[in-house]
């Protein structure tokens, strides 16, 4: 599988933006995907997660109420639509995908997960 993240950009606080995961390879749908981001000089952290029929999310505390991931299987993409966006959301995200059934909260482990994208740059400025 190989993730490929677009949608970032420089963006006001308060703004919206949607990322998106496009994945190439077989059976997508077969794996679990989560957004995680890097602030500079910061580590990775998860943002959201989804199983791989979208039944099932998870979300930061940060982010919750914010942030929404959703996917088209059909379209082998992941999205993550981000509201009221503030500068602590300015990072480098990435997308993974696993190989999970359902949603555990292993998710939330970047060392869980076997494909990387390459990241897209959010910038929030206040």
């Amino acid at each position: 599988v190989q993730l490929q993240a677009s949608g970032g950009g420089l963006v006001q606080a308060g703004d919206s933006l949607r990322l998106a995961c496009a994945a190439s390879g077989q059976f997508f749908s077969s794996y679990a995907v989560g957004w995680f981001r890097q602030a500079p000089g910061k580590e990775r952290e998860f943002v959201a997660a989804i199983s791989r029929s979208g039944d099932s999310t998870l979300y930061a505390d940060s982010v919750k109420g914010r942030f929404t991931i959703s996917r088209d299987n059909a379209k082998n993409t992941v999205y993550l639509r981000m509201n009221s966006l503030d500068a602590e959301d300015t990072a480098v995200y990435y997308c993974g995908a696993v190989r999970f059934g359902g949603l555990p909260y292993r998710v939330t482990n970047s060392g869980e997960y076997a494909y990387w994208g390459q990241g897209t740059l959010v910038t929030v400025s206040s």
